[in-house]
């Protein structure tokens, strides 16, 4: 019976690239394996005959015979695919990540801490203006007496004999059979026979460090300002990184809504009938904000430009104030009767358009029901 062709079982185009060949393998290794289909003889073959295609496309001796002479070319080359040496860990580790523990050596990944997360709480003009704070966090130093080693003076680190020295250990999960970092070693590939006694095998020491941390105008709740390096410790290789997460504090005064913050400011009387100035804050400092005569409780002015940034941009929001007309209390025998008399002089058609609109609207509904 003749062989397919190895191009046309990997379903690519004979310009595929090595990723590509990588690519379409995968795809069809994860399909067949063994491992997923037990007992299925027809999927054992399928999974030989994508082996065999992968493994003569993917050597470029090998390709190129086959390109010129076909199966023919390829026959009597020898080698061949080790069904039994094919991983389904390795197949499915660019995939799925490390979720079977994978850490494949061939990836020269390197070790690294785990990143931290330091919870700051700022106060809401620290948020808008921006600011540089000061934190203390738990961190590493290398131990001056072992150099880091973490072996006693006059010792070295010995081969790890679990992993030989390969900081690798092959286990078999279920139908799959992954390759896992070695617990012993924790993947270096070595062990401390004589810890060193500053650090006790270590090689660092722990210190309180304080950090600066420059937060930037128009961070908000749940913004993260990343401190590359300075996460958790990792002997073997880069430490993690440091997100500082902030919180906001809420402000007696100022509510926020995205870029722009809101006020409600107290407006006396007569200013609201005769115009003029009130003092209303804003985030820096007071301003004045002019009145207009006739001002009515609930108007909303709004101020440019006095409001919050982002951090993603430099363009400042709009600060809305919104006046609410106090009445005056505590009124003396005077007051009262000098308030009577200006409320006699007036007429409601003319000093109170809203309150009479309203009440000839009202009559209007009677008159209609």
């Amino acid at each position: 019976m003749s062989k397919r062709d190895y191009y046309e079982i990997l379903e690519v185009s004979r310009s595929a690239s090595a990723a590509e060949l990588k690519k379409a393998f995968k795809k069809k290794a994860m399909k067949y394996h063994p491992d997923r289909n037990p007992d299925d003889a027809e999927a054992d073959k399928k999974f030989k005959e994508c082996a065999e295609a992968y493994d003569v496309l993917s050597d470029q001796q090998k390709k190129s015979a086959y390109d010129q002479y076909g199966h023919a070319g390829v026959d009597g080359m020898g080698g061949g695919p080790n069904f039994n040496d094919i991983n389904v860990g390795d197949i499915f580790g660019d995939i799925f990540g490390d979720v079977f523990g994978t850490r494949s050596s061939s990836r020269g990944r390197s070790r690294r801490g785990q990143d931290l997360q330091y919870n700051l709480e700022l106060s809401l003009k620290e948020a808008v203006l921006g600011t540089q704070k000061k934190i203390k966090i738990p961190s590493h130093k290398i131990c001056h007496d072992c150099n880091g080693s973490g072996a006693a003076k006059g010792s070295s680190p010995i081969t790890c004999m679990n992993c030989n020295g390969t900081g690798q250990v092959r286990m078999q999960q279920g139908f799959f059979s992954v390759q896992q970092t070695c617990s012993v070693c924790s993947g270096t590939g070595q062990v401390i026979k004589d810890k060193c006694r500053t650090c006790n095998g270590v090689g660092a020491i722990k210190e309180e460090k304080t950090l600066s941390v420059n937060i930037p105008a128009g961070v908000d709740n749940g913004d993260k300002v990343r401190l590359s390096g300075e996460g958790e410790w990792e002997k073997n290789g880069q430490s993690g990184d440091l997100y500082v997460a902030i919180r906001v504090k809420s402000n007696p005064v100022f509510e926020r809504e995205g870029r722009d913050l809101y006020i409600e400011a107290p407006l006396d009387l007569m200013t609201s009938i005769t115009g003029g100035s009130i003092k209303v804050p804003t985030i820096e400092n007071f301003i004045s904000l002019k009145i207009p005569a006739q001002t009515q409780t609930g108007k909303i002015f709004r101020i440019k430009g006095k409001g919050a940034s982002s951090v993603r941009d430099s363009r400042r929001g709009d600060l809305l104030c919104r006046v609410i007309v106090e009445t005056p209390s505590n009124l003396d025998k005077s007051q009262l009767k000098a308030l009577n008399t200006f409320t006699e002089s007036l007429q409601a058609s003319k000093n109170y358009p809203i309150q009479e609109s309203f009440i000839k609207s009202s009559s209007d509904i009677h008159k209609r029901d």
